[in-house]
């Protein structure tokens, strides 16, 4: 998926950030440090401003954390079945759907963070993300010809996949092939996934 990358900023008087600014600061502390490391001051400090920047955009860290989380929701799943919309023919969709996830990033870290929160507003953001993603599939493999039956089936293989191998490349990446062979290995899995 897309990386969010935040840009260190020196302290100046003139810095003026938007509310995207933190947000995406948040999803980078997210994937870098977790869940706890959403806070004002070492964001701030991470952006170069003062707290009062903070303040301007957002009530309070809950606010940041619902910004941030609707950040993730559109750059990782919105724009990523955006992108792969245009692709008229199914199976290419598909192909190049579970390819550009399964490649790995920043948002893999992200997902691996939220899923270990218990954070109400947390699990809310990732049941209507899980939902949403599961929802494309099934209607990816629908438009394959399955009935809806093995397509929301085959949806949860293709999902179970990215969700293991999330945890894999976090977790225990020795398990994986290298970097040289990855890439042979992306393409095989896609041909199981979608054939």
């Amino acid at each position: 998926m897309l990386d969010v990358v935040a840009r260190a900023r020196t302290p100046a008087a003139d810095v003026r950030l938007s509310a995207a600014d933190w947000e995406t600061a948040a999803l980078a502390a997210v994937a870098d440090h977790g869940l706890a490391a959403v806070a004002v001051e070492p964001l701030a400090r991470r952006l170069g401003v003062t707290k009062g920047s903070f303040y301007w955009h957002f009530a309070d860290r809950d606010a940041l954390l619902i910004a941030a989380l609707r950040r993730w929701e559109h750059d990782y799943t919105e724009r990523v079945v955006a992108d792969v919309a245009a692709v008229a023919e199914p199976a290419e969709r598909l192909r190049r759907l579970i390819g550009t996830v399964v490649g790995g990033g920043r948002g893999d870290r992200i997902h691996l963070a939220l899923a270990s929160s218990d954070h109400p507003r947390v699990k809310e953001a990732l049941a209507r993300v899980t939902r949403r993603r599961l929802d494309y599939l099934a209607a990816c493999y629908a438009e394959l010809g399955h009935p809806r039956k093995v397509a929301r089936e085959r949806a949860l293989v293709a999902y179970t996949a990215y969700v293991g191998l999330v945890h894999l490349r976090i977790e225990a990446p020795d398990a994986l092939p290298t970097a040289a062979a990855f890439a042979a290995y992306v393409e095989e899995l896609v041909a199981r996934l979608v054939s």
